[in-house]
């Protein structure tokens, strides 16, 4: 069940609760300008404290450094809380960024929603 949406510019986010997790779906670019609507609805969903927050990247097909500090910024809050945080289905521009800075060695990073859901 879809709750949320919002956009800004070219990126729009859903949020879905979906066995027991919050899964949050941004599609489009992840940059300076659109990353706080990222941030908005990552800290609207961490509010609520659920076991886990899935974040499925599947459909952001670039994201800077200020997207990949509001990941961090989550990830931060989630082990604050004892939530488990699973990023999934990178694209592999994005991944790369990931891999680059060695923060997919500080992330659950896995291929696809349903090994977020599994891992």
């Amino acid at each position: 069940m879809a709750s949320d949406q919002n956009a800004s510019g070219d990126l729009t986010v859903r949020v879905e609760s979906r066995n027991g997790a919050a899964v949050i779906v941004p599609s489009g670019e992840i940059d300076l300008n659109s990353s706080p609507v990222l941030r908005q609805e990552i800290k609207k969903v961490q509010a609520s404290k659920p076991p886990r927050v899935i974040i499925d990247l599947a459909a952001v097909p670039y994201m800077d450094s200020a997207g990949v500090a509001t990941l961090v910024e989550a990830m931060q809050f989630a082990r604050k809380t004892s939530t488990r945080l699973v990023l999934c289905s990178l694209q592999d521009k994005v991944r790369s960024i990931f891999e680059i800075s060695r923060l997919d060695t500080v992330f659950t990073i896995v291929d696809n929603e349903q090994a977020a859901f599994a891992s």
